[in-house]
Parts: C-alpha cells; structure tokens; sequence
C-alpha cells in the first residue's frame, strides 16, 4: 500500500472524503513520493486539530461523547507515530545509499 494511501485511509475513516482515497490513487509516478509525505502530513495536521478540538470541548464540559475525544487522540497518536517511522525509514535507506557510494 502506497505511504499517501495510509494517510488518506485514516483521513477517509475519520471525514468518510472519498477525495482522500483519489489523492491517494493519484500520486504515482517520480513526484508520487513527496506527493504522499505531504498528503500524510496535511492529514496528520487534520487530525491533531480535530482531536484538539474535540479536547478542548472535553474539558470545557461541552462533550456529550468522550469517545469522540479519545478515538480522535488515538488516531492523531497513531498517524504521528507512522509518519515519524516512515520518515526514519527514509533517512535510513538514504544513509545506506550514501555509504553504499563511498
């Protein structure tokens, strides 16, 4: 599964935007790479904000759903963690291409 198709998929999940899954359908090809590592970015953003949102409601009292908050929480956690692993995985095989020229 391309890397934009995992961030579009947690994005499709939370909004149900099938635009998301197109994105991500779409970005193939030699820009297809920076396309996806921007798109799970944006989507990583979407998700914080929703999940601060959501946060700031709990505390305030206006939350009917906690669920909602911690759903919303776990997402935007999980999604950081997968992007912070794809872009170490990245620099990773970039260092390995380096010292394979040396």
């Amino acid at each position: 599964m391309p890397i934009d198709a995992i961030g579009a998929l947690g994005a499709a999940q939370q909004t149900g935007a099938p635009a998301a899954v197109d994105r991500a359908a779409a970005a193939t090809g030699p820009e297809g790479f920076g396309a996806a590592l921007t798109g799970a970015l944006e989507d990583l953003q979407a998700l914080q904000g929703t999940s601060n949102e959501l946060a700031i409601k709990a505390v305030t009292g206006d939350l009917t759903d906690i669920h909602q908050a911690t759903l919303a929480s776990t997402r935007a956690q999980v999604t950081l963690e997968l992007v912070a692993t794809i872009r170490n995985k990245g620099v990773d095989a970039f260092n390995e291409i380096m010292r394979m020229q040396a």
